[in-house]
């Protein structure tokens, strides 16, 4: 069997179709799993959501602003953090305007319900007896700190420690990462949108797997990401500054450098 696992699309129908082409050219898939952050915060989240629902054999989780999305719901800390530091402020309205304006988005193309319904996690145990878990930032939890080149396996063993799985696919961070810690795996497949490394191309996960073992390599995809800033600017997105800053390699994580894949 073969399974293509991605993350974190927010929204940029670009991206995402130049990784479903990039699927296809490898001779196609099995199944589809989606691990979250699928349209905010992007350009286009109705084409992404037309997407994603046409896929065949796809199964989903709820990243952290897929929650934000479908329950109105923002950032824990955020107003407090806003409370001390007043220039902060402008920041808390920006995600406030870009919640706004993706919900309204999803809204009106009818996919608002179908995104309150994303399940926290994906089980699967695969042809060789190992035990898939697929959650967006870590096991039991949709947002957070997440899975990153910077923990030490101490760190590390203590976040997989409740996965009950044997490899782990997250996503969140958008930073690439592939250990193995107290026997359990963990595989970051970094960003289809918005990279927080050097390397701005999508990047997701094609998982091989027979009765003999598994095959998890991670694919990097390259798109018009200038047709996907021109796109933010024409509709006038609220987060522009934010989106671009992604878009143009101008918010890289302080562990772009050591990022897998």
């Amino acid at each position: 069997m073969r399974l293509a696992v991605l993350s974190d699309i927010h929204g940029n129908p670009f991206a995402l179709d130049a990784v479903l082409a990039d699927i296809a050219a490898q001779g196609g898939v099995d199944a589809y799993w989606v691990l979250g952050d699928l349209v905010a915060f992007g350009p286009d989240p109705a084409a992404v959501m037309e997407r994603l629902v046409a896929l065949p054999a796809a199964r989903f989780v709820r990243g952290n602003t897929d929650r934000y999305l479908a329950r109105n719901e923002e950032p824990s800390g955020m107003r407090e953090r806003s409370a001390q530091d007043p220039a902060y402020t402008s920041i808390l309205l920006e995600f406030a305007r870009s919640l706004g304006w993706t919900r309204g988005y999803v809204t009106a193309s009818g996919h608002l319900a179908w995104l309150e319904d994303l399940p926290l996690e994906q089980r699967m145990i695969l042809p060789d007896g190992t035990r898939l878990l697929g959650v967006h930032a870590a096991p039991g939890t949709d947002d957070g700190p997440g899975i990153h080149p910077g923990l030490s396996d101490a760190e590390l063993g203590e976040i997989l420690a409740p996965a009950g799985a044997d490899l782990v696919f997250v996503g969140h961070t958008h930073v690439p990462v592939d250990r193995t810690v107290g026997g359990v795996r963990a595989i970051n497949l970094g960003s289809v949108s918005n990279p927080a490394t050097a390397d701005l191309r999508a990047c997701y996960v094609l998982l091989d797997a027979d009765e003999s073992g598994y095959q998890a390599s991670f694919r990097r995809v390259a798109y018009d990401r200038e047709a996907a800033i021109a796109a933010v600017e024409r509709v006038g997105h609220p987060g522009a500054r934010h989106i671009l800053r992604y878009l143009r390699g101008e918010n890289q994580s302080r562990w772009a450098d050591q990022a897998a894949g």
